[in-house]
């Protein structure tokens, strides 16, 4: 059966605290709101957030910004940051570079023809017969679903060492002259970041002295008549934000169900579940799990850390929550649920099992 053998993380250099950014939003969007700015801006400090990260500064939000400055700076910064993440994987994993049979380059959040892949071939020694996999549109969704097809490879060439990564510069999707109610919940969310995961085949031999998690099991599910919960519209400006506030509910009318029937086709139930590896969208989102999955705050531990420093990267974020659990070095036959949602609207879940 697949596994995880290692992942790496990177964040960008500007730390911005949550407070600091309330109050930058509350003099950009009390252009249009006025006096009921205040009561909107309380979103700031229900989100379980204390700093997010980003590859620009504050001021730069300031000023309105064209769609191709804002994509030359995606390019060159998510080129940056996925080759951090990468050398931090590969030097967990004890893996050469040559070693890596296909690299799937997972984004959102910016555009590249050539793509982020095949300019970071350029830049770091894989082989030059490495395949190569770019995978766009997936939102949030993205660093589960890429999980789900390492596995499905190297199930088909067991001798397989796939590399997932995953880069999400949001915050270089803010337009400045949008201000309504969802891009100033954008605001207070979402962040930049990126990660990279190794999955590797059955015939590839683990260096690890630690239980790593294996890919038992997939499973996505498509929401009908959903198109309008979660996306983007392409603007002259760039990406504007569709975001529904109905997601919290959709947990449980939605992913639940989902949740349950992919269990039980595995003969489990949430109670054999020990790591609950769940995408931190927000935190009414991560209150939706608790209630629907009947969890407690200590099983979402994780989630909510790295939402607290890091906050919504988007696909990123629960490959953060993944790689705190792989340093925890989770029991052997420990299973998990790893989840996360994205546009279309869909769910995409991977069962594990700590060997």
């Amino acid at each position: 059966m697949p596994r995880i053998e290692a992942v790496g993380t990177a964040l960008p250099p500007h730390v911005l605290r949550q407070s600091d950014v309330r109050e930058f939003a509350r003099s950009m969007f009390g252009e249009v709101f006025g006096s009921d700015i205040d009561r909107l801006v309380q979103v700031f400090d229900n989100t379980e957030i204390d700093e997010r990260r980003f590859c620009v500064p504050l001021e730069w939000f300031a000023a309105s910004r064209s769609f191709e400055e804002k994509n030359a700076l995606y390019i060159s910064n998510a080129l940056e940051l996925a080759e951090r993440a990468i050398g931090d994987c590969l030097l967990r994993a004890e893996v050469r570079y040559e070693d890596i049979d296909c690299i799937m380059m997972v984004s959102t959040t910016g555009v590249s023809t050539p793509s982020l892949d095949a300019r970071l071939c350029t830049i770091l020694p894989f082989r030059n017969n490495i395949r190569r996999l770019p995978v766009w549109g997936l939102g949030c969704a993205g660093g589960a679903a890429s999980l789900s097809w390492a596995r499905t490879m190297c199930l088909a060439e067991p001798g397989m060492r796939v590399l997932c990564v995953v880069v999400e510069l949001c915050g270089l999707t803010f337009i400045r002259n949008d201000l309504s109610k969802a891009a100033l919940i954008a605001t207070s969310l979402f962040a930049d970041g990126a990660a990279a995961v190794l999955v590797e085949g059955d015939n590839v031999a683990s260096r690890s002295h630690s239980a790593r998690p294996y890919l038992l099991a997939s499973s996505s599910s498509t929401m009908p008549d959903s198109l309008d919960i979660m996306g983007w519209d392409v603007c002259n400006d760039g990406f504007r934000i569709v975001i529904s506030r109905d997601i919290p509910s959709i947990v449980s009318s939605f992913v639940k169900p989902a949740s349950e029937q992919f269990l039980r086709d595995h003969e489990l139930t949430f109670d054999d579940i020990h790591n609950f590896v769940l995408h931190p969208g927000g935190a009414r989102v991560l209150s939706a799990y608790k209630s629907a999955f009947g969890i407690s705050d200590e099983q979402l531990r994780h989630a909510y850390g790295v939402l607290r420093c890091c906050g919504n990267m988007s696909a990123v974020t629960v490959l953060f929550v993944l790689s705190r659990f792989m340093e925890e070095n989770s029991g052997n036959n420990d299973y998990g649920l790893l989840t996360a949602l994205g546009p279309g609207f869909s769910t995409e879940q991977i069962l594990l099992r700590w060997e």
